[in-house]
């Protein structure tokens, strides 16, 4: 669903109470009793116009765990919804724990004295120097190396070896949350099989705009999205993609084609424990900066093309042609050299 928070012009006149007409006179009229008045201020201030689309809170990628080495006996293993950082256990084998770390590939060998220098070699250290084992990392396993793994093993409670086997840590590209477990406590390990699935820690928000609405938003529009409690948090559009999903239902309406994006969170930890929970995207398409402003209210059509504001001053006003900008869903910008801020224009009362 979407909403345009831009008035058209007319739509705006007709919003003031079905105000006439009117021909700009050359002097100053006396107020008309026709329609009950009141007056609104000339502001200076900074406009937005809004496109309002609906989005899904979720979390961003989505990994498989696989475990790795000579198999054995799941002894435990996590609950959907925990969180899993660096170190921590995300499963047991014999009663062992398979401790995570943070890499973009598996391990595929295990780590010794005397394995080639690799990528794999860097990874296994960074997460040691991370941990405050190692002073600096390389990717060639080195006596430092050999003394930091002591370290990390000492005190994690495992067998001090010095070398660590193929299956022993997990690779994965941050903080876990597991969405779901496929392996069955008790259950002997096979490898290649998954063992459970899980996201990052960081909260998105994927969006499905009308494809004939897409040039209203640009990758690093800036946003607001309303959460379930209602909060509004500040956020970005990150991609916006080229192709368009296959059409959907829309409403009985017929199908709709859109076009899927990602919205990600100044605060990426604010959504925690709101998997998929509907949310609404307000995405600023234009703003305007220190503008003078009156209430879109204030309008009346001329009955020489364009619009125009009343400007009372007591009891006497005074019909001003106006320039307008960009409309909201309660103020317009307007350009006369006629109005100042703090001006009052007149504006119907109910």
């Amino acid at each position: 669903m979407r909403r345009r928070t831009v008035l058209t012009a007319a739509a705006a006149v007709t919003a003031a109470g079905g105000w006439l007409a009117w021909r700009l006179p050359s002097s100053p009229v006396p107020a008309a009793a026709e329609v009950p008045t009141a007056t609104a201020k000339v502001t200076r201030t900074d406009l937005s116009t809004i496109t309002q689309v609906s989005g899904a809170l979720g979390y961003r990628g989505d990994y498989t765990v696989i475990p790795q080495g000579d198999g054995g006996t799941l002894t435990a293993l996590p609950e959907p919804g925990k969180v899993i950082a660096r170190d921590e256990p995300v499963f047991e084998v014999d009663n062992r724990p398979v401790r995570l770390f943070y890499a973009d590939r598996p391990a595929f060998r295990p780590f010794t004295a005397g394995m080639t220098a690799g990528l794999d070699v860097r990874a296994l250290e960074d997460n040691l120097a991370a941990l405050g084992h190692l002073a600096a990392a390389d990717n060639r396993f080195t006596a430092a190396t050999a003394t930091a793994v002591r370290r990390w093993q000492r005190a994690t409670g495992q067998a001090v070896t010095g070398r660590v086997e193929l299956g022993a840590i997990t690779f994965q590209p941050g903080p876990i949350r597991v969405t779901a477990v496929a392996a069955k406590l008790g259950s002997t390990l096979r490898g290649g099989e998954p063992l459970l699935t899980a996201t990052s820690t960081t909260a998105v928000v994927t969006i499905a705009v009308p494809a004939g609405q897409t040039y209203l938003i640009h990758a690093g529009d800036r946003v607001t999205v309303t959460l379930p409690d209602r909060r509004k948090v500040p956020g970005r559009v990150a991609f916006l993609s080229p192709v368009a999903d296959e059409p959907q239902p829309d409403n009985g309406r017929g199908p709709q084609v859109t076009v899927p994006g990602l919205v990600t969170l100044d605060d990426p930890q604010v959504g925690a424990n709101l998997d998929r929970a509907p949310v609404q995207v307000g995405i600023t398409d234009e703003t305007v900066t220190a503008v003078l402003a009156v209430p879109v209210t204030a309008l009346v059509a001329l009955a020489g093309g364009g619009y125009g504001v009343y400007k009372r001053a007591g009891t006497v006003r005074a019909l001003v042609g106006v320039t307008t900008g960009l409309f909201t869903d309660t103020l317009v910008e307007v350009r006369a050299g006629d109005l100042q801020e703090g001006d009052e224009v007149e504006v119907p009362s109910s």
